[in-house]
């Protein structure tokens, strides 16, 4: 082998090994974001899994009206596991949230007429009878069997 090719080789042999070391300092940055992401969906669902164990026992103690508890956990149901969210115990909460879907909030609910709102609050309270049982017993269900138990903080 003759000088050029050698130093050719060596030249090579180096450019290699430099995009190497490049490589794996950018798959190393790529498994650090994974970590770091996979950590904060789990702090997310550790979270959203107290909201619902709260909002559960809020309406299991009377703390919680029935309505306005049964949309917040079927919300949270669906970012906490939309499997978890469409199981036949958590049916209640979708059927209350659907048959209130069209009543305005906020701004917008202050804005209507005192007969109107009436109107509403007697469909709450109607929906309220018909589906007290079911929804209290979700929840039941929910703290029983479907969450996983509450982590104590030290």
């Amino acid at each position: 082998m003759n000088n050029l090719t050698l130093l050719a080789l060596t030249v090579s042999a180096v450019l290699i090994a430099a995009l190497a070391l490049y490589a794996l300092l950018l798959w190393r940055r790529v498994w650090a974001k994974d970590k770091a992401h996979a950590e904060a969906l789990k702090t997310q669902r550790e979270r959203i899994s107290g909201d619902l164990h709260i909002l559960a026992s809020s309406l299991l103690d009377g703390q919680l009206a029935l309505i306005e508890g049964a949309i917040r956990i079927k919300v949270l149901l669906d970012n906490y596991d939309s499997s978890l969210s469409q199981n036949q115990h958590c049916e209640v909460f979708h059927l209350l949230f659907a048959a209130t879907a069209q009543v305005p909030t906020h701004a917008e609910w202050k804005a209507l007429e005192k007969s109107v709102r009436r109107q509403h609050e007697q469909h709450f309270s109607e929906l309220e009878l018909q589906h007290k049982a079911a929804a209290r017993a979700a929840a039941r269900w929910l703290l029983d069997e479907a969450l996983p138990p509450l982590r104590q903080s030290v």
